[in-house]
């Protein structure tokens, strides 16, 4: 032992080293007891935390097993297999892991499956189309999977509430999307395929396919957004005096040959409402899309408007099935869809986003029956001031 002068001066200093050090554990054991206390409490953060560490090990482990499986598998089975992880994540951990796994696999599909590979580039127009439609699906999936989690409501409430969503919306999911992804799947294989020889007329058909399939799909998007700005009170909304009968031409226009087919009764001398244009165009456009998809051929839907108490009131009436008044609230509920309403495409979106725009412009969407069998969509919302009141309102 150094029992020198030197090595016994040095000795406080030592010490001091060894309880900064003991400390320094200490502050640290202290900080990860605290973290997995609050680990064990959190339910929502496991939960991240465990979708997290599921997309850290599925992707690599899905395209370890791709690449051996190279020469028998295609570039749309390995999309697909990768779409099925960013479901399996999003499922587990919510919106945060499965956005995390959709990047994640977009790199490693374009890296080691897309020529050229082993490069962040991608040479062939159909392999940018597939990685295209993967992105497009696999953002819907994510956001499905986190709006089921935000209505599946606290940790308190009852799994089998929890349960009931889940269930909702994966049958959504099976019924709804599969057409339009079934459809773009076919067009993009057909444009891929070297076996099948095209001619311009069957180019421009897969094509148009393939279009028309996307096209539902970001509508899907777009409702599914709105529902979350909507939620956080992040929509900006611009009220303004704006003329009724444009703003339906231009929803009517939106809707193609079927929006034409629409009988309309509006007024010559109906005042302006005060709304957002946009928003209004959007809202008339879904409750009308609604009404055509459960009218029987040959009686297309009617849209009147008149004014009643300082407000406009719009109407879309149908002569479908109809809707018994003990469930009118249960149409306005995200992925709900009655039975016996119909088999068209559409994952109960479009009347829960109309009736949250509608309000954001301090008007309301009601349901009430058609006379002749039915149902009728009421849009209510304030009329525009008239120029002499709106100048003494401002003066006052």
């Amino acid at each position: 032992m150094d029992a020198s002068p030197q090595a016994i001066g040095n000795w406080p200093n030592q010490g001091r080293s060894i309880r900064a050090a003991l400390l320094g554990v200490g502050v640290l054991v202290s900080a990860w007891a605290g973290f997995l206390i609050a680990l064990a409490r959190s339910p929502r953060l496991r939960r991240g935390l465990s979708g997290y560490a599921a997309a850290a090990v599925l992707a690599p482990l899905l395209t370890l097993v791709l690449a051996l499986l190279r020469a028998q598998l295609t570039l749309t089975t390995d999309v697909l297999a990768f779409l099925a992880a960013v479901i399996a994540v999003g499922l587990l951990g919510g919106l945060g892991p499965a956005l995390f796994e959709v990047v994640a696999g977009l790199l490693l599909l374009t890296f080691y499956f897309t020529p050229p590979t082993q490069r962040l580039s991608i040479a062939a127009g159909d392999s940018a189309a597939a990685l295209s439609l993967f992105a497009v699906v696999a953002v819907i999936m994510s956001l499905l999977t986190s709006q089921a989690a935000h209505h599946g409501g606290p940790a308190a409430r009852p799994s089998a509430e929890a349960d009931r969503m889940r269930t909702t919306l994966l049958a959504a999911l099976s019924h709804d999307l599969r057409a339009p992804l079934a459809g773009a799947k076919a067009a993009v294989s057909g444009l891929r395929s070297p076996h099948v020889q095209l001619t311009a007329a069957d180019h421009e058909d897969l094509l148009a396919t393939a279009d028309e399939s996307l096209d539902l799909l970001t509508h899907l998007v777009t409702s599914l957004l709105d529902m979350n700005r909507l939620q956080a009170g992040a929509l900006p909304v611009s009220p303004r005096p704006a003329g009724l009968p444009e703003i339906i031409a231009r929803s009517l226009d939106s809707l193609g040959a079927p929006g034409r087919a629409v009988i309309t009764g509006i007024p010559s001398d109906l005042p302006p409402v005060m709304a957002d244009p946009v928003i209004m165009e959007r809202v008339i456009a879904n409750v009308i899309a609604n009404a055509l998809r459960y009218s029987p051929g040959g009686s297309p839907p009617r849209l009147t408007a008149g004014t009643r108490r300082g407000r406009i009131e719009l109407r879309v009436a149908d002569h479908g099935p109809g809707v018994p008044e003990a469930d009118w609230d249960r149409i306005f509920l995200p992925f709900q869809r009655l039975d016996g309403a119909g088999t068209t495409a559409g994952v109960g979106l479009g009347l829960t986003v109309s009736r949250g725009l509608t309000e954001a412009m301090r008007g309301t969407l009601e349901p009430e029956g058609t006379p002749d069998g039915g149902l009728t969509m009421v849009i209510s919302v304030p009329a525009a001031p008239a120029p002499g009141q709106a100048s003494h309102s401002t003066g006052s």
